[in-house]
Order: structure tokens, then sequence, then C-alpha cells
């Protein structure tokens, strides 16, 4: 069966068994009880094998959600045996790259053991996650083993950093998704769209955060100064102090004008920090690490972001490896319902990397060559402007290569009301460079460029191959609404299946902030229609 066709399948699967209910009367025993719940997934052998040496095995399961919860319990449960065993196999490592890779792939198994928990205990105890949530908390934790995996190739280490339970969690949580995708299209089928609102800002932010985020004075909590003259002289020192607040109300960092040359982190238990600067020109944070210097390129980041609902405004993130030292990230974001406003991303390969969950991007600009917008997050860059650079000689530009690996992994990218446009370097030799909207990374890799201005530099084309491969051009999907500018024009398009020139506004729809980054379930009170939001 072709990739299409089981993706069909499936999807038949999905609409014939929305919320059914197993009688008890029709399954005569446990096990034929787990074999039908199991079989309508897209991995019934992993799903039957854990579910019978669980001690779940002598339950009979009566409705969906109760199949949900215990396949999210299974992956948790193996989540935490993974990160155990990873931490004997890479006891063993010592080169620095073994190191390098143990230390990013250790951070991301806490932090999938972390959204498991998160997404079972929103289901199972709380029940205060929308489906919406759910999809998006399981796709985190999906993603977060896949770059381990990719990291771990991309330096060249075998699988003695990740252990053989990799493959059986994925597809684990891969019919997590499934099922829970179910409960997201019948929320959707519940929800009606009211009148437009919120053309600048997303509906999450509360009115008072609106106003944060326009105000030209600002309250910080906490002030950066490299003259000496706020609390801190670094960035991450005031990052470190608040994360040891005990209310994880909303807290601002003012990061006064000056360059500060670090990394920083957020984890992902240091909730709603905004950092705040001077303007991008004014304020930079910036470093130079670098896949060549011998870290992955997740630890190459200057700026590398976990906790929930992060904001930066006025603020620059820069990468200075440069265009030799191949991959290098000026700044990596994992925050959900996060926001970049008015913030430069500058870099050249594997700029910006919006590795997982909920974020928009409004009034930014992003630098890069090849590949620098990449990761599998939900994303909306709205009125942003993305330049390019020149790159090495031999070298295409690629802004794009989105990384979805599972067709209801509810993530993707959406380039809107922005301008694609030749940075200073590369305008007086555009001609010889060929420029691309973007390649797939991944097998079902999600991008749409809509109502937004492309100028000559991009190619006829549009789109690149990953390579000289036919890789993913059937499972893809790469759309174009509605843009304009000399680089516009699709009539010279690749011919892929997977490629569309979306003429209808209830298709472009599906890109906007409500719905890419929501949709009806878990913002139901703003009404959004989908049209309008274009």
């Amino acid at each position: 069966m072709t990739m299409m066709g089981k993706t069909l399948l499936l999807t038949l699967l999905l609409l014939s068994s929305v919320f059914s209910i197993a009688s008890s009367r029709r399954r005569h025993s446990n096990n034929s009880n787990i074999d039908w719940w199991c079989n309508q997934t897209p991995y019934p052998e992993p799903c039957r094998y854990y579910i019978k040496h669980s001690h779940y095995q002598h339950k009979q399961l009566k409705h969906k959600s109760e199949f949900r919860t215990i396949l999210v319990h299974l992956a948790l449960e193996r989540a935490v045996i993974m990160r155990r065993k990873a931490r004997e196999l890479g006891g063993n490592g010592v080169t620095k790259k073994q190191k390098s890779v143990f230390r990013d792939c250790l951070k991301l198994y806490d932090n999938t053991v972390f959204h498991l928990n998160r997404t079972l205990e929103g289901l199972h105890v709380k029940t205060s996650c929308s489906p919406f949530d759910a999809q998006t908390w399981l796709s985190t934790a999906r993603t977060n083993i896949e770059t381990c995996q990719n990291w771990a190739l991309e330096l060249g280490i075998r699988d003695s950093m990740v252990p053989a339970e990799r493959c059986n969690l994925t597809e684990i949580i891969s019919n997590g998704l499934f099922v829970n995708w179910a409960f997201l299209k019948y929320r959707e089928a519940h929800y009606t769209a009211d009148a437009e609102e919120d053309a600048l800002f997303p509906r999450w932010f509360s009115m008072h955060e609106r106003k944060l985020l326009q105000s030209s004075s600002i309250r910080a909590h906490l002030v950066v100064a490299k003259d000496g003259s706020g609390h801190f002289r670094s960035v991450q020192a005031a990052i470190n102090a608040a994360a040891r607040r005990r209310l994880k109300s909303r807290f601002i960092i003012h990061v006064k004008r000056g360059v500060y040359r670090e990394n920083i982190e957020v984890d992902k238990t240091n909730d709603n920090v905004m950092l705040v600067g001077d303007g991008m020109r004014n304020t930079i944070i910036t470093s130079a690490r670098s896949v060549q210097a011998g870290y992955t390129t997740y630890s190459s980041a200057t700026a590398g972001i976990d906790g929930l609902h992060f904001i930066a405004r006025d603020i620059t993130f820069r990468n200075t490896a440069g265009p030799l030292r191949g991959q290098a990230v000026a700044l990596r974001s994992a925050s959900d319902l996060s926001v970049f406003y008015r913030c430069a991303i500058e870099g050249y390969q594997d700029t910006l990397m919006v590795h997982a969950q909920r974020q928009f991007y409004r009034g930014c600009y992003i630098y890069g060559t090849v590949d620098f917008i990449f990761g599998n997050a939900a994303v909306v860059f709205q009125n942003c402007v993305i330049l390019v650079r020149k790159p090495l000689n031999g070298q295409a530009n690629m802004i794009t290569a989105q990384g979805r690996d599972d067709p209801f992994q509810n993530t993707g990218f959406s380039i809107h009301n922005s301008q694609i446009r030749a940075a200073p370097d590369l305008r007086p030799i555009v001609g010889k460079f060929n420029t691309f909207l973007g390649r797939p990374w991944q097998r079902y890799s999600r991008v749409v460029v809509m109502k937004s201005f492309l100028d000559s530099l991009v190619s006829p084309r549009g789109w690149s191959p990953w390579g000289d491969s036919n890789f993913a051009l059937n499972t893809l999907y790469y759309g174009e609404y509605r843009n304009f500018g000399p680089g516009s024009s699709t009539r010279n398009r690749v011919r892929w299946p997977g490629f569309h020139r979306i003429s209808s506004p209830a298709e472009a729809s599906r890109f906007t902030v409500a719905n890419l980054l929501a949709g009806r379930t878990w913002l139901p009170a703003t009404g959004v229609p989908f049209t309008s939001g274009l």
C-alpha cells in the first residue's frame, strides 16, 4: 500500500469510529476487547503488546476517552523507562560529540516525560485541556524523541545514546495522536464562528498583556544592564532569578541597550517570562555556537526557550558563527503559546528553530540562508520580513524546512501578510543563487505562504525537493494563496501531488492564527471566522 493509500485508510477508520462505544456484549474477552481497539490505530502491534503487559490487561474498554488515556499513560511509562536507560547508556560517552548528544537527549527525554504528564493530568485528572491542547503536547512529545535521534545521526553518533525503545514509544504516541484527532474533529464540528477580532494579536493574551506588548513604558520586575545600572549584568542571571519565584505570573525583564554575549535558556518550568529590549537595533543577545564547533544543532542556539507563555519584544537574537560553520541556531523555541514581537532573528544556516508547540511572530525580521526557519511547531509569521542572505558558493537558499513526521500532528508553518526579500549582501548578486520557499525535512512537512510579497529572488519553481530524491513529494502539504510581487507567480511551480495553488478562502483559513494555532477547540471565545482571519 502506498503512503497516500495508508493515510486514506487511516482517515476512513477515523471517520467511521469517532466516539464509538465498544459494548462488552460484542467483545467476548478482554483480549478481543483490546484487539478491537488497537486494530483501529496506525500501529496495532505495540498497542496490543503494551496494554496486555500492563495493569490495563483486564480492563474492559467502553469508550474512546478511556482508550486515549491508556495510550497516554503507556507512552508516559515507556518514556520514563527510556529516559532511565538513556542515562545508563549515556554514561559511556567520552567524546565531545557524545557528551553533546547525551546532554541534549536527556533534556529532550525529560521534556517528553513533562509533556506526557501534562497531557495525562489534563485529560484524566483535571480534564482541563482541550483536544487541541492534547494534540499539541503529544505532537511535542513525539518531536522531542525524533529530535534526539536526528542530532545523533547528524553528529555521526550511533544508537549508543538512543535506547531501542524509541521506535515503540513514537508509535504509541502516534496512536495517541490518531485517537485524540477524533475528539479534535468532533469538537471543531460543534463550534461556530463569530465576528472578527484580534487583527494584531492572538486572543490568548489578556488585555493587560496586549497593552504590555504595545506600551512604550513598562514597569519591569528586573533590569539587565551592561553598565551595572540594573539588577544584573547578564540576561541569564535575570532569567535564573525569575525561575526562583514562587508564583509564576507574568514576570517582566527589561534588557537595556547593549550587546550581550551569552547563551540563554528559559527552562520548561519557568513560565510567563517576558523579555523587553530597547529595540532590535539596540538590545542584542549573541553567541557563535555551531555544529562545526561540536555542538548539536539543538544546543547551538543562542537563546533556547521552553517555558510556557514566553514573550519577547524589541530584541535581536543573533548567531555569529557565519556561513562556513554549518548549522548555527540564533533562536530555538518550544514555548507553548509564545509571542515574539518586533524581534530580529539573525543567522545563516538553521537560524530559527521553531521546535514545537504554538508560536506567534509579529513584525519580526528573520535572516538566513539554508533551512533557516525549521522545526515542527505550529507557527504563524504575521507582518514579518524574511531576508535571504548570500549563501556559500554552490548552495541554494531554503527558507523553510518543516519537520512534521506524523499525519495527525497539528503542526505547520504559515507565512501571512509578510515579505520575502533579498538581504543587502544578496541583493547585488541575487541572480547567481536559487532561493526556494522550502523543502521537506520530514514526511508530512507543511508550509503555507499567503497574502505575502515575494520578491524576484524566489525561484519560479517555488519549492525544492530534499536533495535529488522524491522524498515526501506525495505526503507533504505546500500551499500558496493570493501572494503578490515578482516572485509570486505559480505558473511554473513544481507539479508535486503535495503542492497546492490555494484558491479557496476556506482552505487558506486553515492556516490563520485562529485555526493553525488554536482552532475552535481552545479558542472558543474568539469567534474569529476562518475566512476573516486572512
